[in-house]
């Protein structure tokens, strides 16, 4: 179990599953964060909606109630990549629906009673060694030339450390945009609320597979306990979709691992800073991240668990020792009052990674069958931006959000292994390469490998 849902304060049993055959107007696979805003958003919509989410688990089980406790802008797609595929004021729009997203998370909570620990500290991306320098620059270019540049402000090494002390930090790029919060509050709390707003959780219930619309008109979500039928059937479980026949390619499983210390000294916080709690990353190509508990603890995640052939999702898989390791070291390493410290919580799961980097957000009315997905590690705030575009998209509201370029967008399908091993395989092992080289000499990579331009596709 997470740090988050074990300090959610909130019963964890699970809530009863279905029985027989059920019918709704719209039933939801997943009680996530996307699958809960859904639930949300549509019943302001209409209160009237019979709606079930169906959770193989219990609410807050997947990524939702075990991420980095980030609530910032941006997707892993830039917006270069998006004003290309899809024109320069779409990739504009885009971006400033992810700045308006954390917001809404904060309004939306403060709303509906949901203590979910919001603050808005914002967000500090370092460059630990000159080799991260131009990955900076080139961070805030990308936001003047669409616009946003003045969400953000370089400081030198002397300004940083007046908001946070790391080893070998010497830049930093900074935005008041970012929020940190409580996951496990956050999700638990959404569901809470919407069953107060009249919509069935049922927990344990797996979801083998779904059905478009019949001549009935109903899609239809298959479990072992008995179908639920609906108009309009949401797919909202994220990695886990890829179990999914029909799905199995469209998202690929990749595992991100954290680790959470002890309360850190009263003492020890004087020398590290970080009064402000901004969530906190690096340069570094195989993905770090960073965040301050409520309580004082350092929570740092990142990749570097490998993929496994097949595409399997296995809770074992949740721990890896090596990459656990890695990143305990890497606390010391960063803030070197920490170097004994001792850690009370590792885990991990899967996040889900379309073949293009795209997320999606779509309804089809011929088949009923809506989903927003992909978020790839960015989902706190997207997710929440995800539930007001389905509700839009179910509801058939016409509304700037129904024209952004997340939606009804289709990634094409992952490789077929061994293709698809091969090539994930090669990618984490080459990006490890290309850190180690540019910590080792301060050289900033050249951008030209072959890992580099997998990795910026």
């Amino acid at each position: 179990m997470s740090f988050w849902l074990e300090t959610a304060g909130d019963d964890l049993a699970p809530r009863p599953g279905i029985d027989g055959a059920t019918d709704a107007d719209v039933a939801i696979l997943g009680a996530g964060m996307t699958g809960l805003w859904t639930a949300f958003y549509l019943k302001r919509r209409d209160p009237s909606l019979k709606i079930v989410v169906l959770e193989r688990e219990i609410a807050g089980f997947g990524a939702s109630g075990r991420n980095g406790a980030w609530c910032a802008p941006d997707l892993n797609i830039s917006m270069s990549r998006l004003a290309k595929a899809h024109g320069r004021d779409a990739a504009r729009a885009m971006q400033q629906a992810t700045y308006d997203a954390v917001d809404e998370v904060g309004r939306a909570c403060a709303e509906s009673g949901i203590d979910a620990g919001f603050h808005k500290g914002g967000e500090l991306i370092l460059a630990r060694g000159p080799q991260g320098i131009p990955a900076l620059d080139s961070a805030l270019e990308e936001y003047a030339a669409f616009g946003f540049g003045d969400h953000y402000r370089l400081l030198d090494a002397a300004q940083l450390s007046e908001r946070i002390r790391v080893a070998g930090a010497v830049r930093a790029l900074a935005s008041e945009d970012a929020a940190v919060i409580h996951p496990g509050r956050l999700v638990r709390g959404l569901a809470r609320r919407v069953e107060q707003d009249g919509v069935r959780i049922a927990e344990r219930t797996a979801v083998t597979s779904f059905q478009p619309r019949d001549a009935g008109g109903r899609a239809t979500l298959v479990t072992p306990r008995g179908n639920v039928r609906a108009p309009v059937v949401v797919l909202a479980g994220e990695a886990y979709l890829s179990e999914l026949p029909g799905l199995h390619r469209q998202l690929l499983p990749l595992w991100s691992l954290i680790v959470l210390t002890e309360p850190v000294t009263d003492a020890q916080w004087a020398e590290i800073g970080w009064a402000n709690r901004e969530v906190v990353a690096s340069t570094r190509m195989s993905v770090d991240y960073l965040s301050r508990t409520e309580d004082g603890r350092v929570l740092f995640g990142g990749r570097g668990a490998p993929y496994r052939f097949g595409s399997p999702i296995r809770r074992s898989y949740d721990r890896h020792g090596p990459t656990h390791e890695k990143l305990k070291a890497f606390v010391g390493e960063w803030f070197p009052v920490l170097r004994d410290v001792r850690f009370t919580h590792e885990w991990g799961g899967p996040l889900g990674m379309p073949r293009d980097w795209h997320p999606t957000m779509a309804f089809d009315e011929a088949s009923g069958i809506a989903t927003s997905r992909g978020y790839i590690g960015h989902g706190v705030s997207t997710t929440n931006l995800g539930g007001r575009v389905l509700a839009d998209l179910i509801t058939g509201t016409s509304s700037p959000l129904t024209e952004l370029p997340l939606v009804n967008h289709r990634s094409r399908d992952w490789e077929i292994e061994p293709f698809r091993w091969l090539g994930v395989r090669y990618s984490q092992w080459a990006i490890g390469r290309v850190d180690a080289k540019a910590e080792r000499t301060g050289v900033p990579p050249s951008g030209r490998s072959l890992a580099e331009r997998i990795a910026s596709h």
